[in-house]
């Protein structure tokens, strides 16, 4: 006797079972990161909204090509259930489905008197802009944290240790719903000429960001965009699903290998969205946001200080140890003989310590790769508690500088000149700047330590009501007592290749 259930009541030992689902969101077909096979994720939703992956390989694939479509009913039964894989972040649902050739997937049809079709979906797990950028530091967030972790150990050396926390990756995954401002055009990035388009985003709250569409996605998704925002007056709303954000150059988002985009969906989220940017199209278009950053590559979106909590530069000392927090200061480089990029690889942002840029046989990415630079440099805060040096990176510190990286290279270590920071200090001279900052942690067996680095920065709008002291005693470095840490590794992510590390794709058994 077959078994009518929901998708809760589904676990890998269950029998003769069939199920009523939607399919919620479907994503076109990929090959697995480690080349071995192809697979296509859907998300499918049942009569109580509960959902659940599943997944099809290269043959099945080709089966339901033409059974399986958006926003349709099926009667699904027996599908191969597994456990999902929590180590790269909160899944869905702790089960996932495998669709396999044996599968009956019967199509509900509207015209069918017995079974009627689900209505349109309701459910989505959104994440808003202005809580992106505690995400990263919250592991108890509803959609999870992905976080690209390695765990300190006696043999790593604390040079390895040091390296690790100054190119620190924090990664989440999340789903958006957002407003289109602006969609460029299709571009190669970097000197690996990865394919990629940007696109302005937007909420209700007038929240910017930019957004990369990279490889495929640009071109079948930002073409789409591209198209309706030539041909409609209205501004579009799409939908993003397993979107990549990093801290990588700031706050950055982009498409990961398995995302999906869609554009106008019919969701009561979105309609509402979509009917808010036709009432307000002038004020977001004649109004540009002092929120986000114009760089032509993935820039960090700039969040200003308004309702966020400030703390003095003396109380950072007492914060939590992982966090992002909110200061007020000035801003000067003091030590002008440090050096103010490093080398990394082209395809897996590993740092090297190394000043050749020779290609090299990357164990990382396993292949010949070369070395590419990338802006990076300490800076000092300066308010009228305390001083303390943050470190500041890629497009951020190119813009502090005026400089590119490859110009920054070509000074301090082709030619081995001292940069020139006479236009920097001037342009920092008795300026105030709203900063935010992220505190990580890291240590060994017998000490751990705090590390700071900034995520954006932006000039306080009113002059300095007192001058600070650029020569007061710097505070000590941050440590933090009996604490588990976890320290932070490096990995991909930049604005010129999608990440690397991704949760494994299921390994299709014979």
């Amino acid at each position: 006797m077959v078994l009518r259930v929901n998708i809760d009541q589904i676990e890998p030992a269950t029998r003769d079972w069939i199920c009523k689902v939607q399919i919620v969101e479907i994503a076109r077909p990929r090959e697995s990161l480690d080349k071995k096979c192809t697979f296509q994720n859907i998300i499918l939703e049942d009569e109580q909204e509960c959902q659940i992956k599943a997944v099809m390989y290269a043959e099945e694939i080709e089966q339901y090509a033409d059974r399986l479509k958006l926003l349709h009913t099926y009667l699904i039964s027996t599908a191969r259930v597994k456990v999902s894989q929590t180590s790269y972040g909160k899944p869905i649902h702790k089960f996932y489905w495998i669709l396999e050739k044996k599968q009956d997937g019967e199509e509900i049809k509207p015209s069918n008197e017995v079974e009627k079709p689900l209505p349109p979906p309701t459910k989505l797990n959104i994440t808003s802009f202005d809580r992106i950028p505690h995400l990263m530091v919250d592991s108890a967030a509803e959609i999870g944290i992905s976080i690209v972790l390695a765990t300190i150990r006696l043999k790593y050396t604390s040079a390895l240790l040091q390296d690790s926390c100054n190119n620190s990756l924090y990664i989440i995954y999340a789903d958006i719903l957002a407003i289109v401002l602006h969609c460029g055009p299709q571009k190669n990035a970097g000197r690996s000429h990865h394919r990629c388009r940007e696109i302005t985003l937007c909420d209700n709250q007038k929240n910017q960001f930019l957004f990369t569409l990279w490889e495929d996605f640009g071109e079948i998704e930002g073409h789409e965009i591209a198209s309706k925002m030539a041909t409609t007056a209205d501004l579009l709303v799409i939908l993003g699903r397993s979107i990549e954000i990093s801290t990588y150059q700031g706050l950055s988002l982009q498409t990961r290998y398995n995302s999906t985009l869609r554009v106008n969906p019919n969701y009561p989220q979105a309609v509402a969205l979509i009917n808010w940017a036709k009432e307000n199209k002038t004020m977001l278009l004649t109004c540009p946001s002092e929120k986000t950053s114009t760089s032509s590559s993935v820039a960090p979106m700039i969040v200003t200080t308004a309702c966020q909590q400030l703390i003095s530069i003396a109380e950072i000392s007492s914060a939590p140890s992982m966090g992002v927090l909110y200061v007020e200061a000035e801003m000067a480089i003091l030590d002008e003989f440090q050096d103010f990029c490093v080398l990394q690889c082209s395809g897996c942002k590993q740092k090297k310590r190394t000043k050749d840029r020779k290609d090299f046989e990357c164990p990382k990415c396993n292949r010949k790769t070369t070395l590419v630079p990338r802006c990076s440099f300490q800076i000092d805060l300066i308010d009228n508690t305390a001083t303390t040096t943050a470190s500041i990176s890629a497009e951020l510190g190119e813009k502090l500088l005026s400089m590119t990286a490859e110009d920054i290279f070509d000074i301090t270590c082709t030619k081995r000149q001292s940069l020139s920071l006479n236009h920097v200090h001037e342009m920092l001279s008795n300026k105030v700047f709203e900063i935010q900052l992220r505190k990580s942690s890291w240590g060994s067996s017998n000490t751990t330590q705090a590390t700071l680095s900034i995520l954006s920065y932006m000039e306080k709008q009113h002059p300095p009501q007192t001058t600070t002291d650029r020569t007061s005693k710097k505070i000590k470095p941050l440590e933090i007592s009996e604490v588990e840490v976890m320290a932070t590794t490096t990995a991909a992510g930049s604005s010129n290749a999608p990440a690397k590390f991704e949760p494994p794709t299921p390994t299709k058994k014979v």
